[in-house]
């Protein structure tokens, strides 16, 4: 009789599902047959024999652990699997899939007011509007990239630096030999700039010994090679290291004599720039557009087109350049050195008390100051033919209901003009959103919220947006025509009046937030506003 094994019993597991047998291969697995550099000393070893009594199969299993091998299968498994399931994929993911797995997409583009810069309330400027808004469109970050020169935006799209450029970049058909562009979002001309102190140039032939400068590797530079071709003597400077923006400035003091712009930016610098003069235009309307480099890949490039299909669709195209540029309108000269002088000779007595009223009632107090030169140009003692009267124009009754018993008293009216505001912004719709919360409280602040809210009616009547300035805007004026406020619950109002009402305070915010009479230096005045008296 053989001595029986000093090896303890397998522990037993019966497989009592008989739907479910093992596969035969199993049976070829039992303990001590296989070879041990295959199974080595403390694997798991699993033994089946049949149970012929009751015909069921019998797992017999060596309960001794084996990690070493453990991890090696399970290394080979996650291998296998990656290799027949996660590689296809990762191999044949486009470059939108990437962005929306990485959760992050990384635009190039230019510092200037048309395109992106920090303004007082953090990243603003048109070109980021409409690319953080396609992020979120996507559900991913945004990253902006700003390269040290406009010639390496161009490079940066080419090299892969980014996923696209969004510059305010003219579409042009050289450009379009390297680059795929969206449709355009945006109009422009190219102009030539000159000072006002100097005589206006007739055309490019005309420029004589005058320095023409121009942004290096632009389209302006590009217009000008073109054109060379026609104009005999056409010369210019190409430079390297500024923006146009800063071409622009100067311009305006004298150091150089001429530069190309685009329409839009001489449109938002003239302001500040008070010497800036369009000579001419040398282009016909261009489009301004994204550049994405000419891969294989078009998934990121197709879904930026179906991007801007919706929004051109919507109307948040038309509300963004609205927001952008819809309050600059035609530049008043005279206007602006009026209202420059004021900054400097009024605005200081005030700034203080303008300040505490932002505080108390959370108003930026350049919008609050924006309000009064709008109302009485910064004038304590302003009275109109209606009977309102100091520097934030108060009625009668408003101050009455205010608690302000002198309006011509600056501290009480400008406290009292900054509460009321804060109330009429309260009864805007929460719904509104901004900055059309805001422009929509000016105009209630104007003409009374209940003609604000009959214009937002006829706005929906005439089946646009109630929730939009832009739109409503375009209704408020129909507020003077039988046709429409005979229907309406406050009736009749001069509504062009808000509206100029808006636009013009609008533009002089602007103007705070760009010109501070304390801390930025003046731009001289031209001689001929010599002339004019000192304001009080």
């Amino acid at each position: 009789m053989a001595a029986r094994s000093a090896t303890p019993p397998p522990l037993l597991y019966r497989y009592r599902d008989s739907a479910r047998r093992l596969s035969p291969a199993v049976h070829l697995i039992y303990s001590g047959l296989l070879p041990s550099p295959l199974f080595p000393r403390g694997c798991i070893i699993i033994q089946v024999t049949p149970l012929l009594l009751i015909g069921i199969p019998e797992i017999h299993i060596r309960k001794t652990l084996c990690k070493r091998l453990f991890l090696s299968l399970a290394l080979i498994f996650a291998i296998i699997i990656f290799l027949f399931n996660g590689l296809p994929k990762l191999l044949n993911a486009t470059v939108l899939d990437r962005v929306r797995t990485d959760g992050m997409l990384v635009v190039l583009t230019r510092n200037s007011p048309t395109t992106y810069y920090e303004g007082p309330d953090g990243p603003a400027g048109l070109e980021y509007d409409l690319v953080k808004m396609f992020a979120d469109e996507l559900g991913v970050d945004l990253t902006m990239i700003v390269p040290d020169s406009f010639t390496d935006v161009l490079k940066g799209i080419t090299h892969g630096n980014a996923h696209f450029a969004a510059a305010g970049l003219t579409v042009t058909e050289k450009r379009k030999q390297m680059y795929r562009f969206t449709p355009g979002y945006q109009q422009i001309t190219e102009q030539l700039v000159y000072n006002v102190d100097h005589k206006k140039p007739k055309d490019l032939s005309s420029l004589g010994d005058g320095l023409l400068e121009v942004v290096a590797g632009s389209s302006h530079e590009e217009r000008l090679e073109h054109l060379q071709q026609v104009i005999k003597g056409l010369s210019w400077k190409s430079n390297n290291e500024l923006e146009s923006e800063e071409l622009l400035q100067l311009v305006a003091d004298d150091v150089i004599d001429y530069t190309i712009a685009d329409s839009n930016e001489v449109a938002l610098n003239q302001r500040f720039m008070l010497k800036l003069r369009v000579a001419f235009d040398i282009s016909e309307p261009q489009d301004l557009a994204w550049a994405f480099p000419k891969d294989v890949d078009k998934s990121l490039y197709l879904e930026a087109i179906r991007f801007f299909e919706k929004i051109r669709e919507n109307g948040e195209l038309k509300r963004l350049i609205e927001r952008a540029y819809g309050h600059v309108g035609d530049f008043d000269y005279v206007g602006t050195i009026i209202f420059r002088r004021h900054i400097a000779q009024r605005l200081p007595r005030y700034r203080q008390m303008f300040e505490d009223a932002g505080a108390i009632t959370g108003i930026d107090w350049r919008l609050l100051a924006a309000m009064s030169y709008q109302e009485s140009h910064w004038d304590p003692k302003a009275v109109s033919p209606t009977g309102v009267r100091g520097i934030m124009m108060l009625t009668q009754k408003t101050a009455a209901s205010l608690g302000v018993k002198n309006r011509l008293d600056p501290q009480s009216s400008i406290d009292g003009g900054a509460r009321y505001f804060a109330s009429t912004l309260e009864r805007i719709p929460d719904d509104i959103v901004e900055p059309d919360r805001t422009w929509m409280a000016l105009a209630a602040y104007n003409v009374g919220t209940s003609h604000l809210v009959d214009a937002r009616i006829i706005t929906e009547q005439r089946g646009l947006d109630p929730h939009k300035w832009i739109d409503v805007k375009t209704s408020l004026p129909l507020l003077a025509k039988h046709k429409w406020y005979k229907d309406t619950r406050a009736g009749y109002a001069r509504g062009w009046e808000p509206v100029q009402y808006v636009e013009n305070t609008r533009s002089y915010y602007d103007m705070l937030h760009h010109l501070d009479a304390v801390n930025e230096p003046r731009e001289p005045e031209p001689e001929v506003f010599s002339i004019l008296p000192q304001v009080p």
